[in-house]
């Protein structure tokens, strides 16, 4: 991975965000740009919008920085995304992955996501009924291990997901989970396969107004043989604990442990290790 170009996008980010007065929150932009969490999709909708009755936001951006010391791969996002009517979220992310031990350097995938709330938060006069919405992701990756593994370039990959947030707990408390429907071989990174299901969530809590602290959980996915590979491929779990702290009303940093896996296993974990990233809501 180019690190002199990671170093300049990141501080161009986070000098042109160092403005606001009060506090910001979720969704972040994840990994794949859809607004979530890191590797998971919450139900809410991304952008604040201009005015209150305007029906589109301002774009929203984030930068993720992860780095996985046991496989030595290092990984980037950098993604946009927006809503309409409080309705519809349209995003995109470029991930930038360096895995040379694996036979790939510079891994370059592109996702395009559309993400459409079917119920709004607390629907129907209750207070315990969550956001649901529905969406779907594109992603296009140029590793190398692709054709390697008789794989896929791209795949469309779908969940269901519903979140709430909890107010009536001596914190409030955000809690989300799903469904996802994906072919998809290391997050998309090395290619696509055959369509598994999986289960997906999120629990944060907030002790204060500018601080959430959470787990992300991700189930590893069946997506089958190829011709190439006789073992039938399974991704590895993966989950982080993490840390978010809303500087202002736009602005967003956080920090994670997490773990995909273990590399020497027959699952297709990748190891742990650090991450970082940057969030900007215009």
């Amino acid at each position: 991975m180019n690190k002199n170009f990671l170093t300049r996008a990141l501080a161009g980010i986070v000098v042109s965000v160092l403005v606001g007065t009060v506090f910001g929150g979720v969704p972040l932009n994840s990994l794949d740009g859809t607004g979530g969490i890191a590797f998971n999709p919450l139900a809410y909708t991304s952008g604040l919008k201009i005015e209150e009755d305007d029906w589109f936001t301002k774009p929203q951006v984030g930068a993720w920085y992860v780095k996985l010391s046991d496989s030595k791969i290092a990984w980037s996002s950098y993604s946009l995304s927006l809503s309409l009517a409080d309705r519809v979220e349209l995003s995109y992310a470029f991930n930038l992955v360096n895995a040379t031990n694996y036979g790939d350097n510079n891994i370059e995938a592109n996702t395009v996501g559309v993400k459409v709330k079917l119920l709004d938060e607390n629907a129907f006069d209750s207070k315990w009924v969550p956001a649901i919405a529905l969406g779907v992701k594109y992603r296009h990756t140029d590793s190398n291990t692709t054709s390697a593994m008789d794989l896929k370039h791209a795949g469309l990959n779908y969940y269901l997901v519903a979140t709430k947030l909890i107010t009536q707990l001596p914190y409030p408390v955000l809690v989300s989970a799903g469904l996802q429907r994906s072919d998809e071989v290391v997050y998309g990174m090395v290619g696509h396969n055959h369509y598994g299901t999986g289960f997906f969530a999120n629990i944060d809590v907030l002790p204060n107004e500018n601080v959430a602290i959470g787990v992300e959980y991700r189930q590893g996915i069946k997506v089958g043989n190829t011709s190439k590979v006789a073992d039938n491929i399974e991704n590895a779990d993966y989950w982080n604990g993490h840390v978010a702290w809303f500087v202002t009303k736009q602005l967003t940093l956080v920090g994670a442990y997490v773990y995909t896996g273990d590399t020497k296993k027959d699952k297709l974990g990748v190891g742990d290790g650090f991450v970082l990233s940057v969030q900007y809501q215009f």
